[in-house]
């Protein structure tokens, strides 16, 4: 089965599927904002191939899609005027040289928590959704890299994976994840803080520029990592071709 299939029917799970005390995309403005994916960040980041996926928490809160209708929601899946994605897309420029929309993005959490953006959602919550959605995702994606966006995403990746989790975010983005269950796919799973102001905010304080730090370390091992895979399959081809 390809990738595109096993994601839709990934989405139409997603659909089907109702959680106590959280909503549906569905539920707002007559289905408007319902798409075939897992989560709708992806039609902003919705390539199939791609070698970098990021995940962040969760795509909206009740409040947020009470309001108006938002159409830049139901084209992109995302609202522009708020910084997470804008910051995203810049760091990924930056340090890995590509842009949002060559990754392939999505949320651990793809129901609609009630509250406002901030409000907390369970733990246990969280490690169900990495297994039954996250987990999934990079299995049929098969990233070389996986971005996880603040501390509660990683660690409910982790728990999904049965690694230890990160007491903290500086903990956190120097334990890297490396997991026999993606196998064959060499995959790795950093963390990162969330690219929203308050996440870029709280990492950088004292003034000390650590999510510059962050995303550098992550992009030179990813290049390392990389470089020495294109080495091994160049001596591997090398072994078993024999010239006539």
């Amino acid at each position: 089965m390809d990738k595109l299939t096993q994601l839709i029917q990934l989405g139409h799970k997603r659909q089907q599927e109702r959680l106590s005390g959280y909503y549906s995309i569905a539920d707002y403005h007559a289905g408007a904002y319902e798409c075939q994916w897992v989560s709708p960040y992806t039609k902003s980041a919705g390539n199939i191939d791609a070698e970098v996926m990021v995940i962040l928490q969760d795509w909206c809160s009740d409040d947020f899609l009470t309001r108006d209708l938002n159409q830049e929601l139901i084209e992109y899946g995302i609202d522009h005027s708020l910084p997470t994605s804008r910051n995203l897309d810049n760091l990924l420029r930056t340090h890995l040289g590509i842009s949002l929309a060559e990754t392939f993005g999505t949320n651990l959490f793809p129901f609609i928590k009630p509250g406002n953006m901030s409000a907390q959602i369970p733990s246990k919550l969280l490690v169900e959704a990495a297994k039954v959605y996250a987990l999934p995702q990079i299995s049929i994606i098969k990233p070389k890299l996986v971005i996880c966006l603040g501390l509660n995403v990683y660690n409910a990746i982790a728990m999904a994976l049965n690694s230890p989790v990160a007491k903290n975010l500086f903990q956190a983005t120097k334990q890297p994840l490396l997991s026999h269950y993606f196998h064959p796919a060499i995959t790795t799973i950093y963390a990162q803080a969330h690219t929203g102001a308050l996440g870029k905010m709280s990492r950088n304080r004292g003034g000390v520029d650590r999510v510059t730090q962050d995303w550098a370390a992550m992009a030179n091992a990813f290049s390392l990592l990389v470089k020495n895979t294109k080495n091994k399959a160049t001596k591997m081809t090398e072994s078993i071709y024999k010239p006539p």
